[in-house]
């Protein structure tokens, strides 16, 4: 899904995240849900955000520097249990402190809570456009005067102005906890004041003849009520459970003690109304958003390593007798592996001009990107050539030019190993050797590895042996299949005779995918499989860093050949049935409302309900991971294949640059994207790929004939060193 398909809500829900994540300098984790109010967890450093519609882009603001307000600075501790008084006190007395420190820390951020409290007042979120202010609590007055205070000339008595003068001077949290506690106490005074006040008023206007009284000495029904009263109290006092007694008036009766907490009633009802008003721009409706995180895979138990990978070879090979004569109707296996022997050792001889070749256009693009990154300097060391210019020229010292060192480089070669890949693997081997070679060559550190499903199948005498988990499974977590594994091809640790027999061992096996009599040359396990290409990226986040360090290494090459898109990938999601006592561990599909999330570089990536677009957007995360790998994609494809290939790759079919590489492709059976995940992904004819370089003819062959055979060997050669020079542009 390119960024114009995208909902506009969504990135606009992005930019807010990253704003957070830029005012907390922090590798803060911002989730967009469907919750009423913004909150943060200060012990899982998680700030949740609601997603807020029908508002302004000022409140939006507004609201998430305040939320990041409390990341930095709201501690996390269980104050109530050392301070008893309502929570909306500390709230409202550490959300003025929070946000002064915010203006202090960036300067223009008043601007954005000013704006911010301006619309809400002008939307009446703290329902005061019909009230008196004077007439309400100092709670709600403080709360007024360090939200909407510019709007409003509140009013405050000179015993008052004395808490707002310590909330505005409040620098850290306990001084917001004792300023709470003393505002607290002042307010609830204040009600136990007015209390008395209305009992004494009331004690007055019963202390009045009652006019309705018939004078005959008869008692009332509030007498009674009375005695009745006294007597629960006489129970509680024997039971020794008095009630706290707080005088207060019921109805028009007599004095009665009644246990009422008043502090319940310190409250600010401003800061409900904003509360409550917030809520409403909150969306809670449609589908959750689920932030999703690629698990760390045990890449020692996925990775088949390379001497194992051989001697299965080998013991496949041992194992067919040299003569075959039981079936030699069939198919001769003996044959067919001296076949293969013969067959490699001319593709190699005939190779080594394509590798010379890149090894000269590596050496020469290398000198000039050095000499174009040369400094020139002069030595103090005079120059006795230069001396006649004295008069002329001060320049009378020698230079020297200094060349920088170059970086080390290390290549990464992941070999689709799929069955869709079996007419076009030899053509691919061949391809990948030729590059081995080059990296034997000039010395460059390199690795090789097969994706596949299959390999950890294999059969023992105790039967099938069942793969083992890669990593603990739990909610949210990116699903990946215990069975996927990757086969260590190739490495260069590996050298001199030992690598050609490997290499000849791998030739052998795909040379026998397009004979299908000499399967038996293919080890239990190693047959072509499924496309577990998104797989293997998430394995390339512990597989790239540590052959980065093992080879001491400044810039890795991470090279993908395959001929297809990888498949989609699912999510683990608890599972309760109500039929069943105990939860399972099931998956879910993803979509559009999942986000991965990359707690390392604090991004987040939307994904897709699209299959073809999980490859880029892992790609995209990789690359923002690990800064010093590029990513080389090589496809291969049949030539109707192409329009497709740059579709998918979020090229408009309408648009010049779609013709244009389109026009290119038809002229050379190869095409260049850059930056779709991939820093270049090349697109390549797999029936030019097979072509042959050499120029073979055979003897009686005609003019035309000959003309003809010429005709493809240059083309074949051409379209190799268009590849492999731009291939060796990237890593020079």
């Amino acid at each position: 899904m390119s960024i114009s398909d995208r909902d506009p809500m969504t990135i606009k829900h992005e930019i807010k995240s990253q704003l957070a994540k830029l005012l907390a300098t922090e590798d803060l984790v911002v989730e967009h849900k469907k919750v009423e109010t913004a909150q943060f967890n200060v012990q899982s450093r998680v700030l949740t955000l609601p997603t807020w519609e029908n508002t302004t882009d000022e409140v939006i603001d507004m609201l998430v520097s305040h939320e990041v307000g409390h990341a930095l600075y709201t501690p996390d501790r269980e104050w109530w249990k050392d301070y008893q008084m309502n929570p909306s006190i500390v709230n409202i007395v550490e959300d003025a402190r929070i946000e002064k420190l915010m203006k202090r820390r960036y300067e223009g951020i008043a601007k954005t809570f000013y704006k911010g409290y301006t619309e809400l007042h002008k939307k009446d979120f703290f329902q005061v456009k019909q009230k008196d202010i004077s007439e309400m609590n100092l709670l709600d007055r403080i709360n007024l005067q360090f939200k909407i205070g510019t709007h409003y000339n509140i009013p405050f008595s000179t015993d008052e102005m004395f808490y707002v003068n310590k909330v505005s001077l409040c620098e850290t949290f306990d001084e917001v906890l004792e300023v709470s506690k003393q505002i607290f106490d002042y307010v609830l005074g204040e009600l136990e004041k007015k209390k008395e006040e209305e009992e004494q008023q009331q004690q007055s206007q019963q202390s009045m003849p009652f006019s309705g009284n018939s004078g005959d000495g008869e008692p009332t029904p509030w007498d009674d009520w009375g005695d009745e009263d006294a007597e629960d109290d006489e129970d509680a006092d024997e039971e020794g459970e008095a009630p706290v007694q707080v005088k207060t008036q019921m109805g028009g009766g007599s004095n009665m003690n009644q246990s009422i907490d008043l502090s319940e009633e310190v409250v600010s009802e401003t800061a409900e109304s904003l509360e409550e008003a917030l809520k409403n721009l909150a969306n809670t409706q449609g589908r959750e958003n689920v932030y999703l995180e690629l698990p760390k895979l045990d890449i020692d138990e996925l990775i088949i390593d390379n001497e194992i990978i051989h001697n299965l070879c080998k013991t496949a090979v041992s194992e067919i007798p040299e003569n075959d004569s039981e079936m030699p109707e069939l198919y001769s296996m003996a044959n067919f592996i001296e076949e293969c022997k013969v067959d490699f050792v001319k593709f190699k001889r005939s190779a080594q001009k394509e590798v010379n070749y890149l090894v000269k256009e590596f050496e020469c693009k290398k000198s000039a990107g050095a000499y174009a990154r040369a400094t020139t300097s002069r030595t103090g060391v005079l120059d006795t050539s230069n001396l006649v210019n004295y008069k002329f020229s001060e320049d009378l010292f020698k230079k020297v030019t200094l060349l920088p060192d170059g970086k080390n480089h290390g290549l990464v070669f992941i070999l689709d190993w799929s069955g869709s890949m079996a007419t076009v693997m030899e053509d691919t081997i061949k391809q990948l050797y030729n590059l081995l070679w080059f990296c034997k060559k000039i010395q460059i550190p390199f690795e090789v590895y097969a994706f596949t499903s299959n390999f950890p199948r294999t059969y023992s005498p105790e039967g099938y042996i069942d793969a083992k988990p890669l990593y603990e499974p739990k909610d949210d977590l990116v699903n990946i299949d215990k069975y996927f594994s990757l086969m260590n091809l190739f490495t260069s640790k590996v050298r001199g005779r030992e690598l050609e027999d490997q290499m000849l061992n791998i030739y052998r096996i795909v040379k026998s995918f397009r004979n299908y009599h000499a399967n038996r040359v293919v080890p239990m396990g190693m047959g072509l499989s499924g496309t577990p290409l998104n797989e293997t990226i998430v394995a390339l986040h512990s597989i790239l860093p540590r052959f980065q360090k093992q080879n001491k290494l400044e810039k890795v090459n991470c090279v993908i050949l395959t001929d297809g898109e990888g498949s989609p990938l699912t999510y683990h999601k608890t599972v309760q049935r109500e039929w069943e006592d105990t939860p399972y561990m099931g998956s879910n599909y993803i979509n559009e409302s999942c986000f991965l999330r990359n707690r390392k570089t604090g991004k987040t990536y939307q994904m897709t309900d699209t299959w073809y677009q999980f490859t880029p957007i892992l790609l995209k995360d990789i690359s923002d991971s690990l800064p010093n790998v590029n990513f080389i994609g090589i496809r291969v494809m049949d030539s109707r294949d192409v329009g497709r290939f740059l579709r998918m790759n979020d090229l408009d079919c309408n648009t010049e640059e779609y013709k244009e590489k389109m026009r290119y492709y038809r002229k050379t059976k190869s095409v260049a994207i850059e930056n779709v995940g991939y820093k270049v992904y090349f697109g390549m004819s797999s029936k030019t790929l097979s072509s042959s370089s050499d120029f073979e003819v055979e003897d009686d062959a005609t003019k035309a004939q000959i003309k003809k055979a010429f005709t493809k060997s240059l083309t074949a050669k051409k379209m190799n060193k268009q590849i492999l020079s731009r291939f060796v542009e990237l890593i020079a």
